[in-house]
């Protein structure tokens, strides 16, 4: 893609996104002691509310807590086990909360805090309801602040990074545009604290293997996640429609920066169909209890005829689930496409993969369905 179109691309993202979502990591809140840096975050809340004076609704999703928390128990260095870090986070998301609440009372705007875990968006009642009390605080004029509910997460429940909950959060509300705001400028061709001929990339057409490779398998002292997991949660937002930036926060003014469309940060262009909203639910919000290895025919099938999921294009079953729950459908190479939900359990298509209907009728005579995931419930992810 050219850089002429590159920017005009952006200048149309950017100015017709009137919801966003912002996440801001750890190292970009805090200075070189750990501690929350009340100057860094007073900066990012006065960029957030000219964003509102604009007239756009933002939610903000914000790290920061387990680092706070350090600082008050005097610690030096991130804990490494869960309870000690439940430790630090139940100390310091109230030292959070309070910062931010000073930064924005000159605006007189009300601060919200929503903590979460990854089961709040599998339940599918819970799921509606922080969409339901986001939008109740947009009407109110409130700040929505989410963070991952650490005090209370098990690894069976953790999002893993707050990249992964500000990707939820981006599908849950349908959000146009989710600002990922770290440590460094974006994505970079190469390790630039490696490579002196690393160049930023501007604008990223699609994820593909080629970007992943880019991705520095590093994260900061304090962080949890990397441009790894950048990546990830910039594929689940492109994959269901929405644009990603990847942007520094440590530089001046950058959120006023990106909406006046400057060529700062990698954005990364929407390339999935606009999904509905339980479509969004189903393939990004829920967790699948099995696998279905399918083969070359199955995929083409499914990525570019848009067809149902048939047993004699699935070559290996993972799991033990049940019929009507949700199973994650990988390609040869085993890479994840598609979620869906299945027609039959795990036992049954494991008796059923490779074989025709004809082969099936033949065998055990009744097939009540003839696919095993149907188009209607499947999602495509890739």
């Amino acid at each position: 893609m050219g850089q002429l179109m590159g920017d005009l691309l952006r200048k149309q993202l950017v100015s017709s996104a009137r919801l966003v979502v912002v996440k801001v990591g750890t190292n970009v809140l805090t200075d070189n002691d750990g501690q929350l840096d009340h100057q860094q975050v007073q900066a990012l809340v006065d960029q957030l509310e000219r964003l509102h004076q604009d007239g756009r609704r933002v939610v903000l999703v914000s790290s920061g807590a387990i680092g706070a928390g350090m600082k008050q128990l005097g610690l030096s260095q991130r804990p490494s086990e869960l309870p000690q870090l439940q430790a630090c986070a139940a100390v310091g998301q109230s030292r959070l909360m309070q910062t931010y609440q000073q930064c924005f009372a000159p605006y007189k705007r009300p601060v919200a805090q929503i903590l979460l875990t990854a089961g709040d968006f599998e339940h599918r009642v819970r799921y509606l309801n922080v969409r339901n009390t986001i939008h109740a605080l947009f009407e109110y004029g409130a700040m929505p602040i989410i963070n991952e509910n650490d005090t209370v997460s098990v690894a069976e429940i953790r999002f893993g990074d707050n990249d992964h909950l500000a990707a939820l959060v981006t599908n849950l509300l349908q959000a146009p545009l989710l600002i990922l705001l770290t440590s460094v400028d974006g994505l970079y061709s190469e390790d630039p604290r490696v490579s002196p001929s690393a160049r930023l990339l501007t604008t990223v057409e699609r994820i593909d293997g080629t970007i992943t490779s880019m991705a520095a398998a590093t994260r900061s002292s304090l962080g949890t996640g990397g441009m790894k997991s950048k990546l990830r949660a910039a594929r689940q937002v492109t994959a269901a429609g929405e644009a990603v930036v990847i942007a520094n926060g440590r530089q001046e003014r950058i959120l006023d920066r990106l909406f006046a469309a400057e060529p700062v940060g990698t954005l990364f262009l929407p390339h999935g169909e606009d999904l509905p909203a339980w479509k969004r639910w189903l393939g990004f919000s829920v967790r699948p209890k099995g696998t279905l290895h399918i083969d070359a025919g199955a995929e083409r099938a499914l990525i570019d005829q848009r067809k149902s999921l048939l047993p004699v294009g699935v070559v290996r079953v993972e799991g033990n689930f049940s019929k009507g729950d949700l199973v994650a459908i990988c390609g040869p190479g085993g890479r994840e496409i598609a979620r869906g939900l299945c027609n039959y359990s795990a036992i049954e298509a494991q008796r059923l993969c490779g074989l025709s209907s004809t082969q099936i009728r033949e065998r055990f005579g009744l097939l009540p369905y003839a696919e095993l995931v149907h188009r209607d419930n499947l999602v495509i992810i890739c």
